[in-house]
């Protein structure tokens, strides 16, 4: 049985890319080298030897025509390459089991944006894609949910597994580590330090946060971590782009987003597993999958109760989340999400 892996690309990135990646490795640990097709490849990292490389080169359309054409072009060359089971991480039309991490419908919805042509096209692909599929895959409860109301799927073709988390790499550190790396990113003893990890500050909620935090009479500090913010103050200092999130994790009192629109959002099963707990908007798809004792939750676009959360967790400062508290509620590991992945290939698998 050969299995192939659809995405945009084979490299460090964000989103599926990384899903991907993770993908990668959990099957190369079990002695599956995946066929994998996509639109840009980076040779010098590890997970490339990994896998058969495929590139669809799109690079010469327009950035309206690529997906349809990606699609077209993966249709054929799946079958020229023998994969009896293609799992889709990107809008394609042909994968058995299509991977659900956003729908497009869904985030104009939340955002509120007008639909433009583009939109259509993407909306089209990625309705045949649920409908050609054999399951999907849905991150979170959330996008299970928009999956039944927004594109009418039956629910017993969505399976929900929440995506996997590097449980090596995202880990608590001692107080002493702990201590050292606030002094490295020149947090002071007595500030409350919330991390703003984004690429995208508007759609994460920044505003907001800016806006509450700078009336807060308390030692509050927003630490964005990512793109630069339009502006920096007192209270929100721009930490750089930050490789080693992990440490910057560890460092914070608290992971802070108030998304109008996130799927899953992987920074709040990072953050708790560095031992760091989360002040989310309750929209937050991952926050279902976060135990209550590490989670302070407000309503989305609320800056009254995202002020009312912010001070709870201030009067909370210093409560850190052990290894021994049950504060992921799935098994996070890449392992354990691969192996589901397999079986459900081995089910649907047409040589069985």
């Amino acid at each position: 049985m050969k299995v192939g892996i659809s995405c945009n690309a084979l490299k460090h990135s964000g989103g599926l890319e990384r899903y991907a990646m993770d993908l990668v490795r959990g099957l190369a640990a079990r002695g599956v080298r995946p066929v994998f097709f996509a639109r840009k490849f980076d040779p010098s990292v590890p997970e490339y030897a990994l896998v058969e490389p495929h590139r669809i080169n799109v690079s010469l359309l327009p950035g309206k025509l690529r997906d349809t054409w990606f699609s077209r072009r993966l249709a054929a060359l799946r079958r020229r390459t023998g994969v009896d089971v293609l799992i889709g991480c990107n809008r394609v039309d042909s994968s058995e089991i299509a991977i659900c991490g956003g729908t497009h419908r869904g985030f104009l919805r939340a955002t509120g944006r007008t639909l433009r042509g583009s939109d259509s096209r993407q909306i089209a692909l990625e309705s045949q894609q649920y409908a050609r599929s054999r399951v999907i895959v849905a991150h979170s409860d959330l996008m299970s949910a928009e999956l039944r109301e927004l594109y009418g799927v039956d629910e017993a073709k969505i399976r929900v597994l929440c995506p996997p988390v590097d449980g090596e790499r995202f880990s608590p550190v001692d107080a002493g580590t702990r201590a050292a790396l606030r002094r490295q990113y020149g947090f002071a003893d007595h500030e409350t330090v919330l991390l703003f990890a984004s690429s995208s500050h508007e759609r994460k909620g920044l505003p907001l946060i800016e806006q509450v935090v700078e009336k807060l009479d308390l030692p509050v500090v927003v630490a964005v971590a990512g793109r630069a913010p339009e502006r920096t103050s007192a209270r929100v200092r721009y930490i750089g782009y930050v490789k080693d999130l992990e440490n910057a994790y560890r460092a914070a009192d608290y992971s802070i987003l108030a998304s109008t629109y996130e799927p899953f959002g992987l920074v709040g099963i990072e953050s708790v597993m560095c031992g760091t707990p989360v002040i989310f908007s309750s929209n937050i798809g991952c926050c279902d999958a976060i135990a209550d004792s590490a989670k302070y939750l407000f309503r989305p676009g609320d800056a009254a109760d995202l002020r009312r959360a912010m001070e709870t967790a201030v009067a909370a400062r210093g409560r850190r989340v052990g290894p021994a508290d049950p504060a992921i509620l799935y098994d996070a590991s890449v392992q354990a999400h691969v192996d589901a992945l397999l079986e459900l290939v081995a089910d649907i698998s047409p040589t069985r």
